[in-house]
């Protein structure tokens, strides 16, 4: 099985996804703009969020996915009994979980978003009316996460990669059609969220069905497995997701600034996520069981192998992204949400906000290669001490940045933190002798940056200006912007193949 095929097709239906969820944030933007009702459907939409990444693409994944790999390859009757445990404990616990975060919603709201609470202007009832409806879909995620989790390993990476459009269908539909049937209209988008929930949950069980898989009521306290998994998710869950932990954080920070910070970096954090997502969650989604499998087979030379694959996909894809995001901030801010009563200064503010995050993006992407390196020998202890000092850094640079560039600091200190997550990871990789460097990384990278850097001047010199982004019609906007993504497209590959690079040369089979 060719990783570069699956890799193609894992990006195309996480693209689909992405693509869904720009109409998503168009419709948002277009009804409900960028103020204190958005503040506050995205404080209460960024808890169960929050969660939803720990469990579907990183601590949850990260600690079961192994175990499962190891359980399949050595006896698929006993992988099929850690599933019914896992699923049990997971189902009691979340449904506990959920129920507490209900009635526990103003706490929550008052930790997460205390500027909220303190000032009587921001919408502190109407986020916690918010949260009451969004908190259950942490319930319905981490069960999806469970799935995706059993069906990658069994190597079905298609069903798990679209699942998530099913969200933002479910937004899309309450937006557009049903928004004017709720007071405040606000309310639907929240609904949106319990209701896709429960879309993508229905959506992987037929799968299950079909592999024989589907998890059955066990309770097991004493399997193993399941001890294991428990022991390594909780340390998982800070390892790999400073990130999303210092998103939280950085709330807390845009609560006390101006009104609308929470939405522009919302915006911003919706356009960093299509690389993230794309690239990044798909690269590490189909690293991990087939490093997971090498690790069973105590097999360290191809172990490192697909670690170098996967940071030279990596790197091949995501610096062209960075700059391209950074170059295009304002057109693609425009084109997406510039419309009723998203203004053209939330256009300005969000483009601050994403140029600070670009900055970053590169080593957000690289956390979610180098972290299953890790994870996949089940390995906890040395990303989380990692984890715990870059999170203590970025809030350090929060302190340091706030004051200067509001908001835009804020979105860059989470880009440097993510980018000394990755250096220290990749340190730590290559001192234990985990990943050994495969030879020609220094004209590999020369010539990545020659490429970016051409197709960085083709997009800056062939734009516009920004005046006429902020004017036009989406029907003029739409196909300029397609017509960039496929100039720089154009040169940023024709530059590559000038220099000898070729599809054959990335082509790497899976572990059996």
């Amino acid at each position: 099985m060719n990783l570069l095929r699956i890799l193609a097709t894992v990006s195309s239906l996480t693209m689909v996804s992405r693509v869904l969820g720009y109409v998503r944030d168009f419709f948002i933007a277009r009804v409900f703009g960028a103020g204190p009702a958005t503040d506050a459907f995205f404080v209460a939409f960024k808890i169960p969020n929050l969660l939803r990444r720990l469990f579907a693409e990183g601590a949850f994944s990260q600690a079961f996915v192994p175990l499962l790999a190891e359980h399949k390859h050595n006896n698929e009757q006993e992988a099929k009994r850690l599933i019914d445990a896992v699923s049990t404990l997971l189902f009691i616990a979340l449904a506990v979980t959920a129920a507490l975060g209900v009635a526990a919603a103003p706490l929550i709201v008052y930790v997460t978003a205390p500027g909220f609470a303190l000032d009587p202007t921001k919408p502190f009832e109407l986020t916690v009316s918010l949260l009451r409806i969004t908190f259950p879909y942490i319930l319905f995620i981490a069960l999806v996460a469970l799935s995706a989790g059993i069906l990658n390993t069994w190597s079905r990476f298609a069903v798990p990669a679209i699942t998530p459009a099913l969200l933002n269908v479910a937004f899309i539909v309450g937006a557009a059609f049903f928004a004017e049937y709720f007071d405040p209209p606000i309310l639907v988008l929240a609904w949106a969220v319990f209701a896709g929930g429960v879309l993508q949950l229905a959506f992987q069980v037929p799968f299950l069905l079909k592999l024989r898989l589907l998890p059955r009521w066990r309770i097991d306290w004493s399997h193993p497995g399941l001890r294991r998994v428990l022991l390594l998710m909780a340390p998982a869950a800070f390892g790999v997701s400073v990130s999303q932990v210092s998103l939280v954080l950085n709330q807390i920070f845009a609560s006390f600034l101006p009104t609308g910070s929470v939405s522009w970096l919302y915006y911003a954090d919706r356009l960093m996520e299509l690389p993230a997502g794309v690239l990044g969650v798909a690269v590490g989604t189909i690293l991990l069981p087939s490093l997971s499998k090498y690790h069973a087979a105590a097999n360290t030379t191809e172990y490192s192998k697909l670690l170098d694959w996967g940071l030279r996909i990596t790197v091949l894809l995501a610096v062209p992204s960075a700059v391209a995001l950074a170059v295009l901030a304002l057109p693609l801010i425009a084109m997406l949400f510039h419309y009723g009563r998203f203004s053209a200064e939330d256009a300005w503010m969000t483009r601050q906000a994403l140029v600070a995050y670009s900055v970053g993006l590169v080593g957000m992407i690289l956390v979610k290669i180098l972290a299953p390196g890790f994870y996949a020998r089940q390995n906890v202890a040395t990303p989380v001490k990692i984890g715990i000092f870059t999170l203590v850094a970025t809030q350090l640079m929060n302190l340091v940045l706030v004051g200067p560039l509001r908001h835009a600091g804020l979105a860059l200190a989470i880009g440097l933190g993510a980018c000394l997550n990755a250096l220290l990871l990749y340190w730590f990789l290559t001192r234990q002798k985990i990943y050994v460097p495969q030879p020609g990384w220094p004209v590999f990278i020369l010539k990545v940056l020659a490429s970016v850097a051409f197709m960085a001047i083709v997009l800056f010199t062939t734009m516009g200006d920004a005046w006429w982004w902020l004017q036009a019609g989406w029907e003029r906007k739409v196909p300029a912007i397609l017509g960039l993504v496929l100039l720089g497209t154009a040169a940023y590959a024709g530059c590559l193949l000038a220099f000898g690079f070729r599809p054959r040369d990335f082509s790497r089979r899976a572990a059996e």
